[in-house]
């Protein structure tokens, strides 16, 4: 037996499981898509020949290329929506797994939170909640070492942004407090 007979797999302890239940098909994802660009064509569409999709004396109307971009995009819509339904390769393939999903919410949850949060607490102190909550529970890393490393790079944050560069940044009611 050589060397190159031997083969070593290593497994990723954080992969999802193989076992996972579907969740949905590449079929079911690429008709949902498709409708949803087809009804924001079809929007864009109507508001730009709502205020000018024709050609005047001097030239196009305001809408007249956002119009015809629109319907490009409706074209392509329609195109997509019915190649999903033709294809039966796609009616049987796996988007994503019900695994594969929690990891993506994992991470899509908490950034939807950060930025609702900002909107009332300010940068600052949202970006610290989200560093460390993603460093405690996604990462497993020691609370002390999650709440010191999110205090350390808030603070740089802070002292680049605010007080090197002086640029104006979504501001909550601690910096309020501290007078910033």
């Amino acid at each position: 037996m050589s060397n190159t007979d031997i083969e070593i797999v290593v497994e990723d302890p954080t992969a999802p499981e193989a076992d996972s239940p579907a969740v949905t098909s590449v079929r079911v994802v690429d008709a949902v898509v498709s409708v949803l660009l087809l009804v924001l064509a079809l929007i864009l569409g109507y508001d730009n020949w709502r205020t000018g999709a024709g050609w005047e004396s001097t030239g196009p109307q305001a809408g007249y290329f956002p119009f015809y971009l629109s319907m490009i995009l409706a074209g392509a819509s329609v195109y997509g929506l019915v190649a999903a339904f033709l294809s039966r390769k796609e009616a049987t393939e796996i988007f994503v797994t019900r695994a594969q999903l929690r990891r993506v919410l994992a991470v899509f949850v908490p950034t939807l939170l950060f930025c609702l949060a900002m909107q009332f607490l300010g940068l600052y102190v949202a970006s610290f909640l989200l560093i460390a909550g993603f460093m405690r529970v996604v990462g497993k890393i020691a609370l002390w070492k999650s709440l010191l490393t999110a205090f350390v790079f808030t603070a740089v944050m802070f002292v680049t942004f605010d007080v090197a560069f002086d640029v104006i940044m979504p501001k909550g009611p601690l910096e309020a407090a501290l007078g910033r």
